[in-house]
């Protein structure tokens, strides 16, 4: 299960190559089947304008949209370019309305979508990616992100897509082959786990895996808190769309606050052992959420992770009020241990090293890095990561839906929530149905099989 590569390794193209998508690839510092340098072809495309389509536009599609804009203001990234959102699609008009109005109140003339590029309902992702735009913005309810990612690959679009890109087995290994089709064809690939873009963590890593702690033996993550929005039914709405509308609550879109929340924090110690636990033993359940708008998911895990090394990961992640909340990462070796948001103490618990106070702001850095690799030619991919790393959530709860240790083996081949391709309208069924009372199936540890 260990994936070797390095976060920080990209493998580059021209800026003009990669907006065209031309078939030459660079390799050794020239362009294949041409004379053309790097740093040539990266000069010659500075003035290009970057033209952005967004699929999803509740909050985190209207975070990233105006994120991605921002970078026009760094003209170490931007010189000459421009940056443009020119298409949008949602399943909900009034959702695109909203997004389109707050990234056009602080962007103005760069946010430029006209009716005719504003798109609604569940093909809107086709018609934003099939316009004319060199990356696309992922961003909707995470279950329909291997449809979205597959057809923005197979339409030779560059992609910035958000965490997790799935919420099943079966979609992370749809993201993993579409994935591999980017690379070939020298796509850049994006995901929403800023972390990696954060200076402190990137320094923090780094002097771990320089022996700071020396011998890592144990990971400790967390995300408690008190719990996100809950969106009631509403008059005529339809079981489709209460379940769109209230997204969080159900599996097949959102895969639990494990998958939706936790992910950051797996994916840190993914991060750090470089590599993916090879099973998962867990608890978890419902103490608070049982209302019928709580859908699904539970509002507590805690799972104990086992990497092929032997290095464990302890696992909290709970949506309580009352509680003890804590949003954070920790290692632990032979000689100390580390916050890895930038803090290393030696044996004895005495600081040594602090970083803490510098570098944040992963959200934004995040498209920074993105929109400067694209001005320097080069075509980033974070996709395997991102997959793997929504796949150690799903794992997670697989085990503590079902009580028993899961193998990322059997976990990896597990079958599909729901079918994504199938949805056309909201008049469509829901692929969870409630009871009599309005209540829908619940996960029972020891009777409930992983899922």
């Amino acid at each position: 299960m260990s994936d070797s590569k390095k976060p920080a390794e990209k493998d580059s193209t021209s800026r003009r190559d990669f907006m065209k998508k031309s078939s030459m690839l660079v390799a050794g510092g020239a362009v294949v089947g041409g004379n053309l340098s790097i740093a040539r072809a990266a000069h010659a495309f500075g003035s290009d304008t970057i033209k952005i389509g967004l699929v999803g536009c509740g909050g985190r599609g209207t975070g990233a949209a105006t994120q991605a804009l921002n970078t026009m203001k760094k003209t170490d990234i931007n010189p000459n370019g421009e940056v443009k959102l020119v298409a949008m699609g949602d399943a909900f008009a009034d959702r695109l309305q909203t997004c389109y109005r707050t990234v056009k109140g602080q962007h103005g003339n760069y946010a430029d979508v006209p009716k005719d590029r504003q798109f609604v309902g569940f093909d809107a992702y086709k018609h934003v990616i099939d316009s004319d735009i060199d990356l696309v913005i992922l961003a909707t309810s995470p279950g329909f992100r291997p449809l979205h990612f597959e057809y923005a690959v197979n339409a030779g679009k560059n992609v910035f897509m958000e965490k997790p890109v799935a919420t099943d087995a079966a979609g992370v290994r749809r993201v993993l082959a579409a994935n591999e089709e980017a690379k070939k064809k020298n796509l850049a690939v994006a995901v929403g786990l800023q972390r990696h873009h954060e200076k402190r963590y990137l320094k923090t890593v780094e002097k771990i895996w320089d022996g700071a702690i020396g011998d890592l033996v144990m990971t400790r993550v967390y995300w408690n808190g008190g719990g996100v929005w809950v969106r009631g039914r509403q008059d005529n709405q339809s079981e489709l769309e209460y379940q769109m509308r209230n997204w969080y609550y159900f599996n097949w879109l959102c895969g639990d606050h494990i998958n939706e929340q936790h992910i950051h924090n797996l994916d840190v110690s993914n991060w750090l052992v470089q590599g993916y636990p090879v099973e998962c033993n867990g608890m978890g359940g419902r103490e608070v959420r049982k209302g019928i708008d709580h859908g699904q998911i539970y509002d507590h895990h805690f799972c104990e992770y086992t990497y092929d090394n032997g290095v464990k990961m302890i696992s909290q992640c709970r949506h309580i009020k009352n509680c003890w909340n804590n949003v954070s990462e920790h290692a632990h070796g032979t000689k100390g241990y580390a916050d890895l948001s930038g803090k290393i103490f030696d044996a004895k618990g005495e600081k040594i090293w602090d970083f803490s106070k510098e570098g944040a702001g992963g959200h934004q850095e995040e498209h920074y890095d993105l929109f400067a690799a694209l001005r320097r030619g080069e075509t980033p991919n974070e996709g395997e990561y991102g997959a793997k790393s929504t796949m150690t959530a799903i794992l997670g709860r697989m085990a503590t839906y079902s009580g028993k240790v899961v193998k990322w083996d059997d976990a990896i081949n597990s079958a599909a929530l729901a079918d994504f391709d199938g949805l056309k309208s909201m008049d469509d069924k829901a692929p969870v149905q409630p009871d009599d009372h309005g209540n829908y199936p619940i996960p029972v540890p020891g009777a409930s099989k992983p899922a």
